[in-house]
């Protein structure tokens, strides 16, 4: 027992040093951790982070490895290390049921708002659990939290965590100042002011308290208080943005306050909002510049506000046009007063605007729409609203604006329209459309001007132009009419007076009344030696004389032409030679015909006068002399007039001289050649005598029938009923004439008056409109070869074919008219739509030729000189020829009429523009609105340089207006569309890369 005893007490005395060494080994690890954490807590973080790193890799157990890593993770957080963050996440993701692990949520939340990461902080503090917070723990998170919800746009949540802490003493008037200006932000001033009130003299947050409070003094409409603030603020801050804020609520208070001259500095000082200024800031400075008397300041801000659709954009584009009014800029203040009244926010502006719209559409014209229609309007939306002086506008404006149409139907609508109004603007449409050359659309409105009788000299003049229209649709009769009726009236001051003189002498020559012709020529003559047709009226008067058998007073008529060395002098000088012989002056004949000849090469009237000539010498016994002139038109003119005509007469020279077998030949080459022609059956006729004298008729029958004429014992029924159809036709009794002449083709289709009766039938058909039934008719006339109604045919068949727009088919017809006419009237016809036919066919160079034969031309009328111009013009245009072009725009404006005049007012501004003047080319589109806007299409391409100009003046509102405008008003002209939607794009493109 005892030895056992011993035992025991040597084993625990051997024991007890090693105890004692474990002892003391934890001892010393407690009293080092113990350090670490005591260094860690006296905030010697680098001391503690230290030992705990020492420890971390001593550290036997989970424990001790888990605290060492916390603190040295925590200590890393305090001294703002590099990976700071990464350590401490380590650590919770090694660690995730660690004891430490709220607080370590906690202070990584802490680190990241220290560093001012609030996004970051947001996210470690979702993950702190509040309950193990302590006191003052809880309320730096509660300040840290909220403020970092704050500053991230979260202010419903934000407050609720601030409000935790408004009455911390370290936090509390933080807290207040966040809480203020979310309650700011929220326009509720009341609890935002309650909450500044707390902030107390904290230096740091008072510095843009100011800023607040004037703000919202300034939202609560008291602007004194806001500008105490607001100047205040701006002596305490140096931040641009600030000051840049400040600036814009001291500017508008004053303007509130009506104190412009202050507010202006200001408001010039205010930056806006990231560079970016709204139409709101834009009025303001623009209105005080406004009433400062600053106009053109005004414009530069009032044209920054583009595309806006409230009340301030409506009283900025009012005050604009009052800019614009005031500086002398009608046509941007006719856009901006268009643009104001087209709003619906402020009744009185619309309504003030809308009237000097009015105003200016008649002062200055108005492409957009009618001027008419613009007074109109404002008449029917305010009836009681200077009714009197609209009155008068919209009289005046029914004439000066050229929307004539337009007129009519607002004064047809109108009870009260004064009827001299009434028959002065429906006389000025009908001469628009007769300008226009719409001659069957301008009688009935001459009509109606004619049949008021409320203004005399509109009546007279509607008379007078109602004939002119009518002698232009070839009504001679009721041209005549209404000349007479003009001339009657006596209303010899008007310069429609000898036009109607000299329309009524043509209106009886082409009835072929020649003795009443006669009597209106001479008036015209002797009343008018200076007039341009005075030659033509004497060379008309000559033929009216010749036609009723007064040859001695033809030839003076026809010597006074000759004398002027006049356009138709050949046609006067072959006329004289023919009188000549008719009374019985054979030798003067002969010597004028000859002196023709040689004078006159290039005569129409050539070949009349060879014809003529051979057949005198014929009838003087001089055959050589006939037969040289005969061979010299069948070689000169092989399918002329006189061709056929010739050969028979040499074929019966031959046979007379009993040259029989040349005759023969003769003969029946003229049968050949000329089938259809009266000449081929004569030469039938002549050439039986010949075989009956030879004693061949067996040869003269197959000869015959092989030919298929009309047998020549027919010719009796033939001629009988002809002539008893052409005595109706002379005697005008068309409707027997009528089917008298289609029996006559219907029993003799190839007889020796078909190509004569065809004629006849042809004209009655065109003189009745039954158009269809005269082509086939006159086509055959033509087809049969050259006779004595080629000349007719032509001009009627040509009408016919321009009418359907059958170019191809009309080209060769208007050359041989123009080729063989010895008419001027008949040549310059054919000229001037061979000119058109060309154009049509964009063979400019024949165009262009056939335009300029027109202008060389003296006895052209007006009308066709500007045909001409315009044709040039356009050719030139077309072929890029521009300074060709300008020269003939500028000639055409000095005779263009309505469309015409439209189109040269709007190239000279499009010229213009090129050149750069770009306020001279608004000056013509201001005139090209005003004068001549009911031609539309014109009206919106002058819209479309407007706006190209106003560009070029650096006007930018006034150009994006005039385009947007012109996209919204005029669809029905997709060219122009195009050519605004292009300008547009351009001037975006342009604006992008200025602003770049």
């Amino acid at each position: 027992m005892k030895h056992r005893n011993w035992i025991l007490l040597a084993l625990l005395l051997l024991s007890s040093p090693l105890w004692a060494q474990r002892t003391a080994r934890y001892t010393d690890r407690d009293a080092r951790l113990k350090k670490a954490r005591s260094l860690y807590q006296q905030e010697q973080y680098k001391a503690a982070q230290h030992l705990f790193k020492q420890e971390l890799f001593k550290a036997n157990t989970l424990a001790d490895k888990e605290l060492c890593s916390y603190y040295i993770a925590s200590a890393a957080i305090r001294l703002r290390q590099q990976g700071a963050d990464k350590l401490m996440t380590q650590y919770l993701k090694d660690y995730p049921t660690s004891s430490y692990a709220a607080q370590a949520n906690l202070e990584v939340g802490d680190y990241y708002f220290d560093k001012g990461d609030t996004k970051t902080a947001i996210l470690w503090y979702d993950k702190v659990e509040i309950p193990t917070l302590s006191t003052k723990q809880k309320e730096k998170f509660d300040f840290q939290y909220g403020y970092a919800l704050f500053a991230h746009g979260d202010k419903e949540t934000a407050q609720q965590y601030l409000s935790q802490v408004k009455n911390s003493k370290e936090y509390g008037k933080k807290a207040a100042y966040y809480l203020g200006y979310i309650a700011y932000d929220a326009d509720d001033y009341q609890k935002a002011n309650d909450f500044f009130q707390q902030v107390g003299e904290e230096k740091e947050l008072n510095k843009n308290l100011s800023y607040y409070q004037a703000d919202m003094n300034f939202k609560q409409g008291n602007f004194q208080k806001a500008l105490q603030e607001g100047l205040l603020q701006l002596e305490k801050t140096n931040n641009p943005q600030y000051r840049s804020e400040i600036n814009k609520i001291i500017g508008e208070s004053y303007f509130n306050l009506k104190e412009y001259t202050k507010a202006i500095p200001y408001l010039e000082a205010y930056k806006g909002k990231n560079g970016a200024y709204t139409n709101t800031d834009l009025y303001y400075l623009g209105f005080a510049y406004y009433k400062q008397g600053e106009y053109q300041k005004a414009i530069g801000q009032f044209n920054r506000i583009i595309n806006g659709k409230n009340e301030v954009a409506q009283n900025a584009y009012y005050h604009l046009a009052q800019c614009y009014l005031k500086t002398d800029q009608k046509q941007q203040a006719l856009n901006a007063f268009r643009n104001a009244y087209q709003m619906n926010f402020v009744p009185a502006i619309k309504q003030d605007a809308h009237l000097n719209y009015a105003r200016l559409s008649y002062d200055i014209g108005n492409a957009y729409e009618s001027t008419p229609k613009v007074i109109q309007s404002y008449m029917d939306t305010y009836p009681n609203s200077h009714t009197e002086e609209l009155k008068g506008l919209l009289v005046d404006s029914y004439i000066t604006s050229g929307g004539y149409r337009e007129a009519l139907d607002l004064l047809e609508k109108s009870a009260t329209a004064d009827p001299k109004i009434r028959q002065k603007v429906a006389f000025l449409y009908a001469m628009q459309l007769y300008g226009d050359a719409k001659f069957k659309e301008a009688l009935p409105y001459f009509e109606q001007a004619k049949k008021s009788q409320a203004d005399a000299e509109f009546q007279a003049r509607a008379t007078y132009w109602s004939g002119e229209t009518a002698y232009q649709l070839h009504l001679y009769p009721e041209a005549q009419k209404d000349f007479s009726a003009f001339l009657q009236g006596g209303h010899t001051s008007l310069v429609e007076y000898p036009k109607a003189l000299y329309g009524l002498a043509y209106a009886l020559f082409n009835q072929k009344k020649y003795a009443e012709a006669a009597e209106y020529f001479a008036k015209y003559a002797q009343t008018h030696p200076e007039a341009l047709r005075l030659s033509d009226a004497y060379l008309r008067l000559g033929d009216c004389n010749f036609a009723t058998g007064k040859y001695w007073p033809a030839m003076e008529a026809y010597d006074k032409v000759i004398a002027a060395k006049a356009t138709n002098t050949d046609y006067a000088a072959f006329q004289k030679a023919i009188s000549y012989g008719i009374v019985d002056r054979v030798p003067k004949k002969i010597e004028a015909l000859t002196a023709f000849i040689q004078d006159y090469p290039q005569s129409n009237l050539r070949e009349d006068a060879l014809y003529e000539l051979a057949n005198t010498y014929v009838n003087q016994g001089k055959p050589e002399k006939a037969s040289e002139l005969y061979n010299t038109l069948k070689t000169q003119y092989k399918d002329g007039t006189y061709t056929v005509r010739a050969m028979l007469r040499e074929g019966l020279m031959l046979y007379n001289k009993n040259e029989n077998e040349k005759a023969l030949a003769l003969f029946k080459e003229i049968t050949k050649k000329y089938p259809s022609s009266p000449e081929a059956l004569q030469a039938v006729s002549t050439a039986k005598n010949i075989y009956a004298e030879q004693g061949k008729m067996e040869e003269y029958a197959a000869w015959a029938k092989g030919l298929g004429y009309v047998k020549v014992s027919d010719s009796e029924l033939d001629s009988a009923a002809f002539e008893a159809a052409e005595r109706l036709y002379v005697q005008h009794k068309k409707q027997e004439a009528k089917p008298a002449l289609e029996k006559y083709l219907k029993d003799f289709p190839k007889g020796a008056n078909a190509a004569q009766a065809r004629f006849y039938l042809a004209q009655l058909y065109f003189e009745d409109n039954q158009k269809a039934q005269a082509r086939p008719l006159y086509e055959k006339v033509l087809e049969d070869g050259r006779n004595e109604y080629s000349e007719q045919v032509l001009l009627r068949l040509s009408h016919i074919y321009l009418e359907k727009d059958e170019t191809e088919k009309v080209l060769p017809l208007l050359k041989e008219l123009e080729k063989t006419s010895p008419v001027l009237q008949n040549v310059i016809f054919a000229r001037s739509n061979l000119m058109s036919c060309f154009y049509k066919q964009k063979n400019y160079p024949e165009a262009i030729a056939y335009a300029q034969k027109i202008l060389a031309e003296k006895a052209v009328e007006e009308r066709l000189k500007s045909d001409a111009h315009v044709i040039l013009a356009r050719a030139y245009m077309a072929t890029g020829a521009e300074a060709e072009a300008e020269k003939e725009y500028a000639l055409l404006r000095k005779s263009a009429t309505d469309a015409l005049m439209a189109e040269a007012l709007y190239y000279d501004a499009y010229f213009k523009n090129k050149a750069k003047q770009y306020k001279k080319s608004n000056e013509v589109v201001q005139k090209l609105a005003k004068e001549y806007g009911g031609y539309k299409e014109f009206s919106a391409k002058g819209l479309v340089l407007m706006a190209k100009n106003f560009y070029g003046l650096k006007d930018l509102y006034q150009a994006n207006y005039i385009l947007s405008s012109v996209l919204e008003n005029f669809k029905d002209y997709p060219e122009v569309i195009q050519e605004a939607q292009e300008a547009m794009k351009l001037i975006k493109t342009n604006e992008k890369k200025s602003n770049k």
